[in-house]
């Protein structure tokens, strides 16, 4: 009775699902779906998941060892697995897995079972061996190539395993030399395709803000989007710039740029962390930490940026004071009352603060460790003319990031009591 549950439902997403959401033929290894946001890629991984659980035929080892890789782990969970199009979702009553929370995995009715993974924890894969494996928003990894190289390992059961990676895509090296695979079958969509199942109201009133930018191109068309002219920053100078771990660090500091409002409507905080060192006599900066967030009440970022304090061992909080002023400050006494604050005041444009940085990038002397795909986003699509990629809100994380290396690289700190002091 299951199997025939599994067929039917198996049957009617076949008769229902748009072109890009149907399994390709031929002789591939990796389908790659590179789809704007809610065009459908989610329900695809799943339903491709689900199949392959309850799919013990044609040479596969029964029953099949699955990887389910996401940005975090709690993305495997609330996404993958437990989301609205996610694997229990789309799978019929008699066919429905069972989550195992405290080892993270599904497992089926005939025995088939899904591991969860996170990309920010690469080698949590090590150990592990597949069937199949599916990659969820691929571009957004922390860790891509560390996780990706560790994934391709395990995939080492049965005939031919095979994998699916749904994504947004990101100018990214991984991403453009798994296009450029001759074993990958790539598949395109945009928002716009699934736009039957998606609210109305998002097209007018969200991505109405983004159409005809670059931002726009990339998430809602789902292309990639290379350099832009007039950036700043260019893909190439991020790429050059990753690392996958920093050394040990003489300071660190947590930079803030408040919104100007507070509450749920509230624009996103940026809060950056990054540290310096010396590498040889170069004197270098490593980007450690974004933890930027919209909705926040005051209260609220200063309690993250608290916490951010505390566990990057900082030694000083820098905060811009242009909205609000002493205000910024106050609130983070309140919350933090032993951290130094040093409160900076904006007194040029934007783009004059960033050109420096992005000196600093060009020269090699700014470090990304990992991937920090919001604050890039930001980067590599602000040219200074107008804030229009990011729906005529200002770019807050870049605004946190530029504080935060000037406060480094580009002035001599007054020194705190306990701080080691650069010579």
């Amino acid at each position: 009775m299951r199997h025939l549950e599994a067929e039917a439902a198996q049957k009617l997403w076949r008769e229902n699902a748009h072109e890009h959401q149907k399994q390709p033929d031929g002789d591939w290894t990796t389908w790659l779906i590179l789809g704007g946001r809610g065009a459908g890629k989610t329900r695809a991984g799943a339903e491709w998941v689900r199949h392959i659980a309850n799919d013990n035929k044609g040479g596969a080892i029964a029953p099949p060892s699955i990887a389910l890789v996401a940005e975090t782990y709690a993305d495997a969970r609330e996404v993958m697995i437990e989301g609205p199009s996610g694997i229990r979702a789309v799978s019929p009553s008699g066919e429905t897995p069972r989550y195992e929370a405290s080892r993270r995995r599904l497992v089926w009715p005939d025995g088939a079972v899904a591991y969860a993974f996170s990309a920010e924890d690469p080698d949590g894969i090590r150990g592990y061996q597949f069937t199949a494996a599916w990659s969820d928003e691929f571009a957004k990894w922390r860790y891509a190539e560390e996780t990706w190289s560790n994934l391709q390992l395990a995939l080492r059961l049965g005939d031919k395993p095979r994998q699916i990676v749904t994504t947004t895509p990101r100018p990214m090296a991984l991403l453009k030399r798994l296009i450029a695979s001759p074993t990958t079958e790539t598949v395109r969509a945009s928002t716009y395709d699934n736009r039957a199942h998606l609210s109305e109201a998002f097209f007018t009133e969200i991505a109405a803000l983004y159409e005809g930018t670059a931002l726009g191109r990339q998430e809602l068309m789902g292309e990639i989007v290379d350099d832009i002219a007039g950036a700043l920053w260019s893909w190439n100078m991020i790429e050059a710039a990753r690392i996958s771990a920093a050394p040990a660090l003489d300071r660190v500091v947590v930079a803030v740029d408040p919104p100007a409002t507070g509450g749920e409507n509230a624009d996103e905080c940026g809060i950056v962390v990054a540290g310096v060192a010396y590498c040889g006599d170069v004197k270098t900066a490593f980007v450690i930490a974004d933890w930027s967030a919209a909705g926040l009440s005051p209260r609220q970022w200063a309690e993250k940026t608290a916490v951010a304090y505390h566990e990057f061992s900082a030694d000083r909080i820098v905060v811009e004071v242009n909205q609000g002023g002493d205000m910024a400050k106050a609130v983070i006494a309140q919350v933090e009352p032993q951290a130094p604050v040093r409160g900076v005041h904006a007194t040029r444009g934007k783009k004059l603060r960033a050109e420096p940085v992005a000196a600093l990038y060009e020269q090699g002397r700014v470090r990304h460790v990992g991937a920090f795909p919001k604050l890039e986003d930001q980067m590599t699509t602000y040219t200074g003319q107008s804030s229009g990629n990011w729906g005529g809100k200002s770019p807050d994380r870049l605004d946190a990031l530029v504080w935060a290396i000037t406060e480094l690289m580009l002035q001599t700190p007054a020194p705190q009591p306990g701080v080691k002091k650069l010579t």
